[in-house]
């Protein structure tokens, strides 16, 4: 017999009571699940089977199978909307209320609302994200802080974008018999069924980036789903835009093939520069020859991330899509020799994208803005983007793209420390509920926090030794995990650590370094705690 206790919890996580998950709004995210569920469990599992070969040895290579999509020449992505024509800068960040319309306020060309790495997936940031973006599209959205301080949006506006969550995450609050919906059908399906008509008629249109993605197979399927979606809802095919993250390092030998299967719905290639290394090491993690060195190291100008990057370009330009860089995570300080040494860098890493021939990029927080701007607009010389420049002059082997050559990077004490250390607080940001943490003056989130604990998992397997001669061990790691977690204490303060979020985050990073078998992501792992 139900006791009054459980019906109340049930009512409490019922996906029934949140106005936007109307009737209609409900058959419409059972009608994609429906229809690409069991599609993409498959494509889950052949993932899981290509991890096993590369781990068994099988080197990543470009297809065979789709040669001649590479190397027939006339194709090319459908028109882009004059609205994602000039993508210079573009902000990115979580879906809360104030970032929205501080970042549609902002100088950026372009923001990206993540529900994804930027967003802890509690229900009440998932669906209250919904609605923000549901009232920002409407102006009716606005709000006032602790401080009294009003924020509201302004006539002249970012293009937006959305960031639906991975192929591999469940949303556990919407049930479809009685098991999770797929987090990526979710997001979408919830926020084009309220937003595509409204968007299309304010001159814009339901514009989105696709994260996770290893194959073109999986870039197929959410063909499908879009091709479904429009028609269903009476929206002309190929008026969704989608620019896809490269943020798997087999993704990066599909990149071409991702172009052709999402042709009619195209926008662009984003260089996902974080999650690519965390994929890379990944993928690897169990090549002695793959060891990468301490984390500030693995910059782009290594060889492997270079070639990458290069490639991105030349495979856009060669189809009439966009190339846009990776982001920049530096967060404004008061110290300002602090920021004169960051804007430093962050030129010199623009600039490096922008000789490339890439079309804008990423920053973190609106105080880059301006920096990167100022590095993007010579190169441009009043257009709105490179896609004339089609780097012909460069090519690249399968090998160059999984060849790391970093001989100028060790791995060190300190490099462990750092690690722990913003593994540990990022872990605990995001089951508190934030998913985009202001960390020593970066901005974290799930993909950083990915090298940081995947780089652990590989140097304890591979007992790796630092320059000073010591050997990663068990004990020494749970010394260092032992003393960084008070350090982490100490940092976050006693109200923040009474809350036992932080000794619940050291319990799962030990788990996640000391497990014998790698967890695919360390979300997956934290989720069933939220």
């Amino acid at each position: 017999m139900e006791t009054k206790a459980v019906r109340k919890k049930e009512a409490k996580t019922s996906h029934q009571l949140h106005p936007l998950l109307t009737d209609e709004a409900k058959t419409f995210l059972y009608k994609l699940d429906e229809m690409f569920n069991s599609q993409r469990l498959h494509l889950l599992a052949v993932r899981e089977e290509r991890a096993r070969q590369i781990a068994d040895g099988q080197k990543l290579d470009f297809l065979p199978s789709t040669q001649r999509i590479r190397d027939y020449a006339h194709w090319s992505v459908a028109p882009i909307p004059e609205a994602l024509q000039d993508r210079r800068v573009e902000i990115t960040g979580p879906v809360d209320r104030k970032m929205i319309i501080n970042a549609l306020n902002s100088d950026a060309k372009v923001f990206m609302a993540d529900f994804e790495d930027a967003t802890s997936p509690t229900w009440e940031n998932i669906i209250s994200g919904q609605q923000n973006l549901y009232d920002a599209i409407r102006n009716q959205i606005d709000f006032t802080a602790s401080n009294g301080k009003k924020y509201q949006l302004k006539k002249n506006r970012a293009v937006l974008k959305v960031r639906p969550r991975g192929w591999h995450l469940s949303e556990k609050h919407f049930q479809v018999q009685g098991r999770p919906i797929s987090a990526s059908l979710f997001d979408f399906g919830l926020y084009f069924f309220h937003n595509a008509q409204e968007l299309i008629r304010s001159g814009s249109g339901p514009y989105f980036y696709l994260p996770k993605l290893e194959s073109h197979e999986e870039a197929r399927l959410w063909n499908e789903v879009f091709v479904f979606a429009q028609e269903e809802l009476g929206v002309s095919r190929g008026t969704i835009k989608a620019t896809v993250l490269i943020e798997t390092i087999t993704a990066a030998f599909e990149m071409e093939e991702i172009i052709y299967e999402l042709k009619d719905h195209m926008a662009g290639l984003n260089a996902g520069r974080w999650d690519y290394i965390f994929s890379a090491i990944k993928k690897f993690r169990h090549d002695p020859e793959f060891i990468l060195p301490d984390r500030e190291a693995i910059t782009m100008s290594v060889p492997f991330m270079k070639a990458y990057a290069n490639l991105l370009v030349k495979t856009c330009h060669k189809r009439g899509a966009l190339a846009i860089g990776g982001m920049s995570a530096f967060i404004p300080s008061k110290d300002e020799e602090v920021n004169k040494r960051a804007f430093e860098k962050v030129r010199k890493d623009k600039t490096l994208e922008a000789e490339a021939g890439y079309d804008g990029t990423w920053v973190a927080h609106p105080g880059l803005i301006p920096p990167v701007l100022e590095v993007f607009d010579p190169f441009l010389k009043g257009r709105k983007h490179q896609k004339h420049l089609l780097r012909e002059d460069f090519t690249v082997m399968a090998p160059e793209l999984t060849n790391p050559e970093i001989i100028y990077g060790q791995i060190t004490e300190k490099g462990v420390r750092t690690n722990i250390n913003v593994a540990l607080l990022y872990i605990e940001s995001w089951l508190q509920g934030t998913g985009a943490a202001a960390l020593y003056n970066l901005m974290e989130d799930a993909a950083t926090a990915e090298i940081s604990r995947a780089q652990l998992w590989q140097w304890y397997h591979h007992h790796v030794e630092f320059k000073n001669g010591k050997i990663l061990n068990k004990a020494l790691f749970l010394r260092l995990l032992n003393e960084e977690l008070s350090a982490a204490k100490k940092y976050l303060g006693a109200e923040r650590t009474n809350t036992a979020k932080i000794d619940l985050a050291a319990i799962l990073l030990e788990d996640l370094v000391m497990n014998k078998e790698f967890e695919e992501f360390l979300t997956l792992k934290a989720y069933p705690f939220l």
